[in-house]
């Protein structure tokens, strides 16, 4: 089994990231089955860590990203560095 130390919550992520500006949503958004990392399903626990993708519903579109960290805290300016936009 993986080291719960290893990586960050999904839900975290999110709004450390500023994908998501309130981890409540996040969780939400998670429970309510629209959230996938590397093609299944995923609970606000799910550990990420570089290198997976992610994927979420939004109204009637999807974003995908891919991880490139996962900072516990990091400036608004620079949130944008933790992912990168997938086609």
């Amino acid at each position: 089994m993986a080291d719960p130390k290893e990586g960050m919550r999904l839900d975290k992520f999110l709004k450390v990231s500023r994908i998501i500006k309130r981890r409540q949503i996040a969780n939400d958004v998670c429970d309510a089955g629209r959230v996938m990392v590397n093609g299944r399903s995923a609970k606000p626990s799910v550990r990420l860590k570089p290198g997976d993708e992610v994927s979420i519903e939004f109204g009637n579109g999807t974003v995908s990203f891919k991880v490139l960290s996962t900072v516990p805290s990091i400036r608004k300016e620079d949130a944008d560095s933790m992912y990168q936009l997938l086609d």
